[in-house]
């Protein structure tokens, strides 16, 4: 749920980083462990991507397909999509090493605290097995001032991992949640053939920058897909930093993209952009919804509100740098609107939560599929007084971690919205 400033989309902070050295993974074997088979990165090893563009460099997973990146126009969105939220490699081999070149994108922003590195995580048959990050790839130095952007192309980084069990087995390497990544070469010391279909149900979630997992630690470290860890499913991340706006190609992309479950969580970043009043937003959230509906009329489909955010519960957007922490080295926000104006229409969390329950309340009485969550299930006040949002919007690591497992038991457990008697 990144803020926004619609002058210069490129200007908005929220889940970039900024330059690291290369971690390896598990201890280095013996030096016969060398890996001499080149696997080529294709998007039938790809999970959790939507679109895979050939860049003349290397393999570059996309969040949105084609033809909605076609009709955005905004640097905020086209940064999101592109940054690899619950995307990973996934195949089946017995290779003991692993070799990933990557090309990385930096994001640099003078002035403001710099962010780590991307994670790259690696799993054998579920399990953590390794973790990187990558140096080198290009750098893009934005100035927040005036969303001017320069970049410096790089080179790419090598990732090893090694020591893995010389048996057949499952291999996962879940990409930066927060790092455009482009993927150049796979290399292995065993032959490598794309992860069998295990028969997991499919969960399509869209969300604004906490679903992408600004905060996280990793990428299997995002409430999503702890969720989805939790709850035995393949998991489509389509959470999307500072971009859950309704845009009606988002829908579209939602409505094509194949799923067993979907989940909406929707509301903070159009209180942070003050994109629209409640006249446009009801119409809006029910023609996103009807449009979903288009392509997947009986899927399970859940409306999750937002958050507990203190400073947007009774105040409007758009949300702007605290500069006076800023000053200090510490990146926070807060909210410019003034409370007075929500009886002209201006949205806050508290009026779109309201509007969020009296839809669905309104459209389930004809689709028995349709479900509300308050967020503030999620995280509510006594989490916020436990676990305050260290910048005043983004929830840590261990938010992260709270959400998720209260996610997966109100939606996957027995009795939940997606349960096993789920249709």
């Amino acid at each position: 749920m990144d803020p926004r400033r619609p002058r210069h989309p490129a200007a908005r902070p929220g889940h970039d980083v900024t330059p690291r050295a290369a971690t390896p993974g598990p201890p280095t074997p013996a030096p016969h462990a060398t890996p001499h088979l080149t696997t080529p990165v294709t998007a039938a090893l790809l999970r959790g991507a939507l679109d895979a563009e050939h860049t003349g460099r290397g393999l570059l997973p996309h969040r949105l397909p084609a033809g909605a990146r076609a009709r955005n126009t905004d640097g905020q969105l086209a940064m999101a999509e592109s940054q690899p939220s619950g995307v990973r490699l996934a195949f089946r081999s017995a290779a003991t090493v692993v070799e990933l070149d990557t090309l990385p994108v930096k994001r640099v922003y003078p002035g403001a605290p710099p962010r780590p590195d991307g994670v790259y995580e690696l799993l054998v048959d579920g399990c953590p097995a390794g973790r990187a990050t990558a140096e080198g790839g290009d750098t893009v130095t934005v100035d927040l001032a005036t969303g001017a952007a320069e970049r410096r192309p790089g080179t790419p980084a090598t990732l090893r991992f090694t020591g893995l069990p010389g048996r057949a087995k499952d291999v996962e390497i879940w990409l930066p949640h927060d790092e455009t990544t482009e993927l150049v070469a796979l290399r292995t010391d065993a032959p490598v053939t794309p992860a069998p279909d295990r028969g997991r149900r499919v969960w399509l979630h869209h969300g604004s920058s906490i679903s992408q997992g600004s905060g996280a630690e990793s990428p299997t470290g995002t409430w999503p897909a702890l969720a989805a860890s939790l709850g035995g499913v393949e998991l489509v991340n389509l959470g999307l930093g500072g971009s859950a706006l309704l845009d009606p190609f988002t829908a579209r992309a939602l409505r094509d993209a194949p799923a067993d479950l979907i989940s909406l969580k929707l509301g903070i970043n159009l209180v942070n952009t003050d994109l629209m009043r409640l006249r446009a937003f009801g119409p809006a959230v029910h023609g996103f919804l009807d449009t979903v509906r288009d392509g997947h009329p009986d899927t399970p489909l859940l409306v999750v509100s937002p958050l507990l955010c203190p400073i947007h519960e009774d105040t409007p957007g758009p949300t702007g740098f605290d500069t006076a922490a800023l000053s200090t080295g510490k990146l926070r926000f807060r909210a410019t609107g003034d409370p007075a104006e929500r009886a002209a229409g201006r949205l806050t969390l508290t009026v779109i939560r309201e509007e969020l329950e009296r839809i669905v309340r309104q459209r389930a009485a004809e689709d028995p599929h349709l479900y509300h969550l308050d967020g503030r299930e999620l995280y509510g006040e006594a989490d916020a007084a436990e676990l305050p949002l260290p910048d005043g919007l983004h929830p840590d690591a261990a938010t992260h971690r709270r959400i998720g497992e209260r996610f997966a038991r109100l939606a996957f457990g027995a009795d939940g919205f997606f349960g096993p008697g789920t249709p």
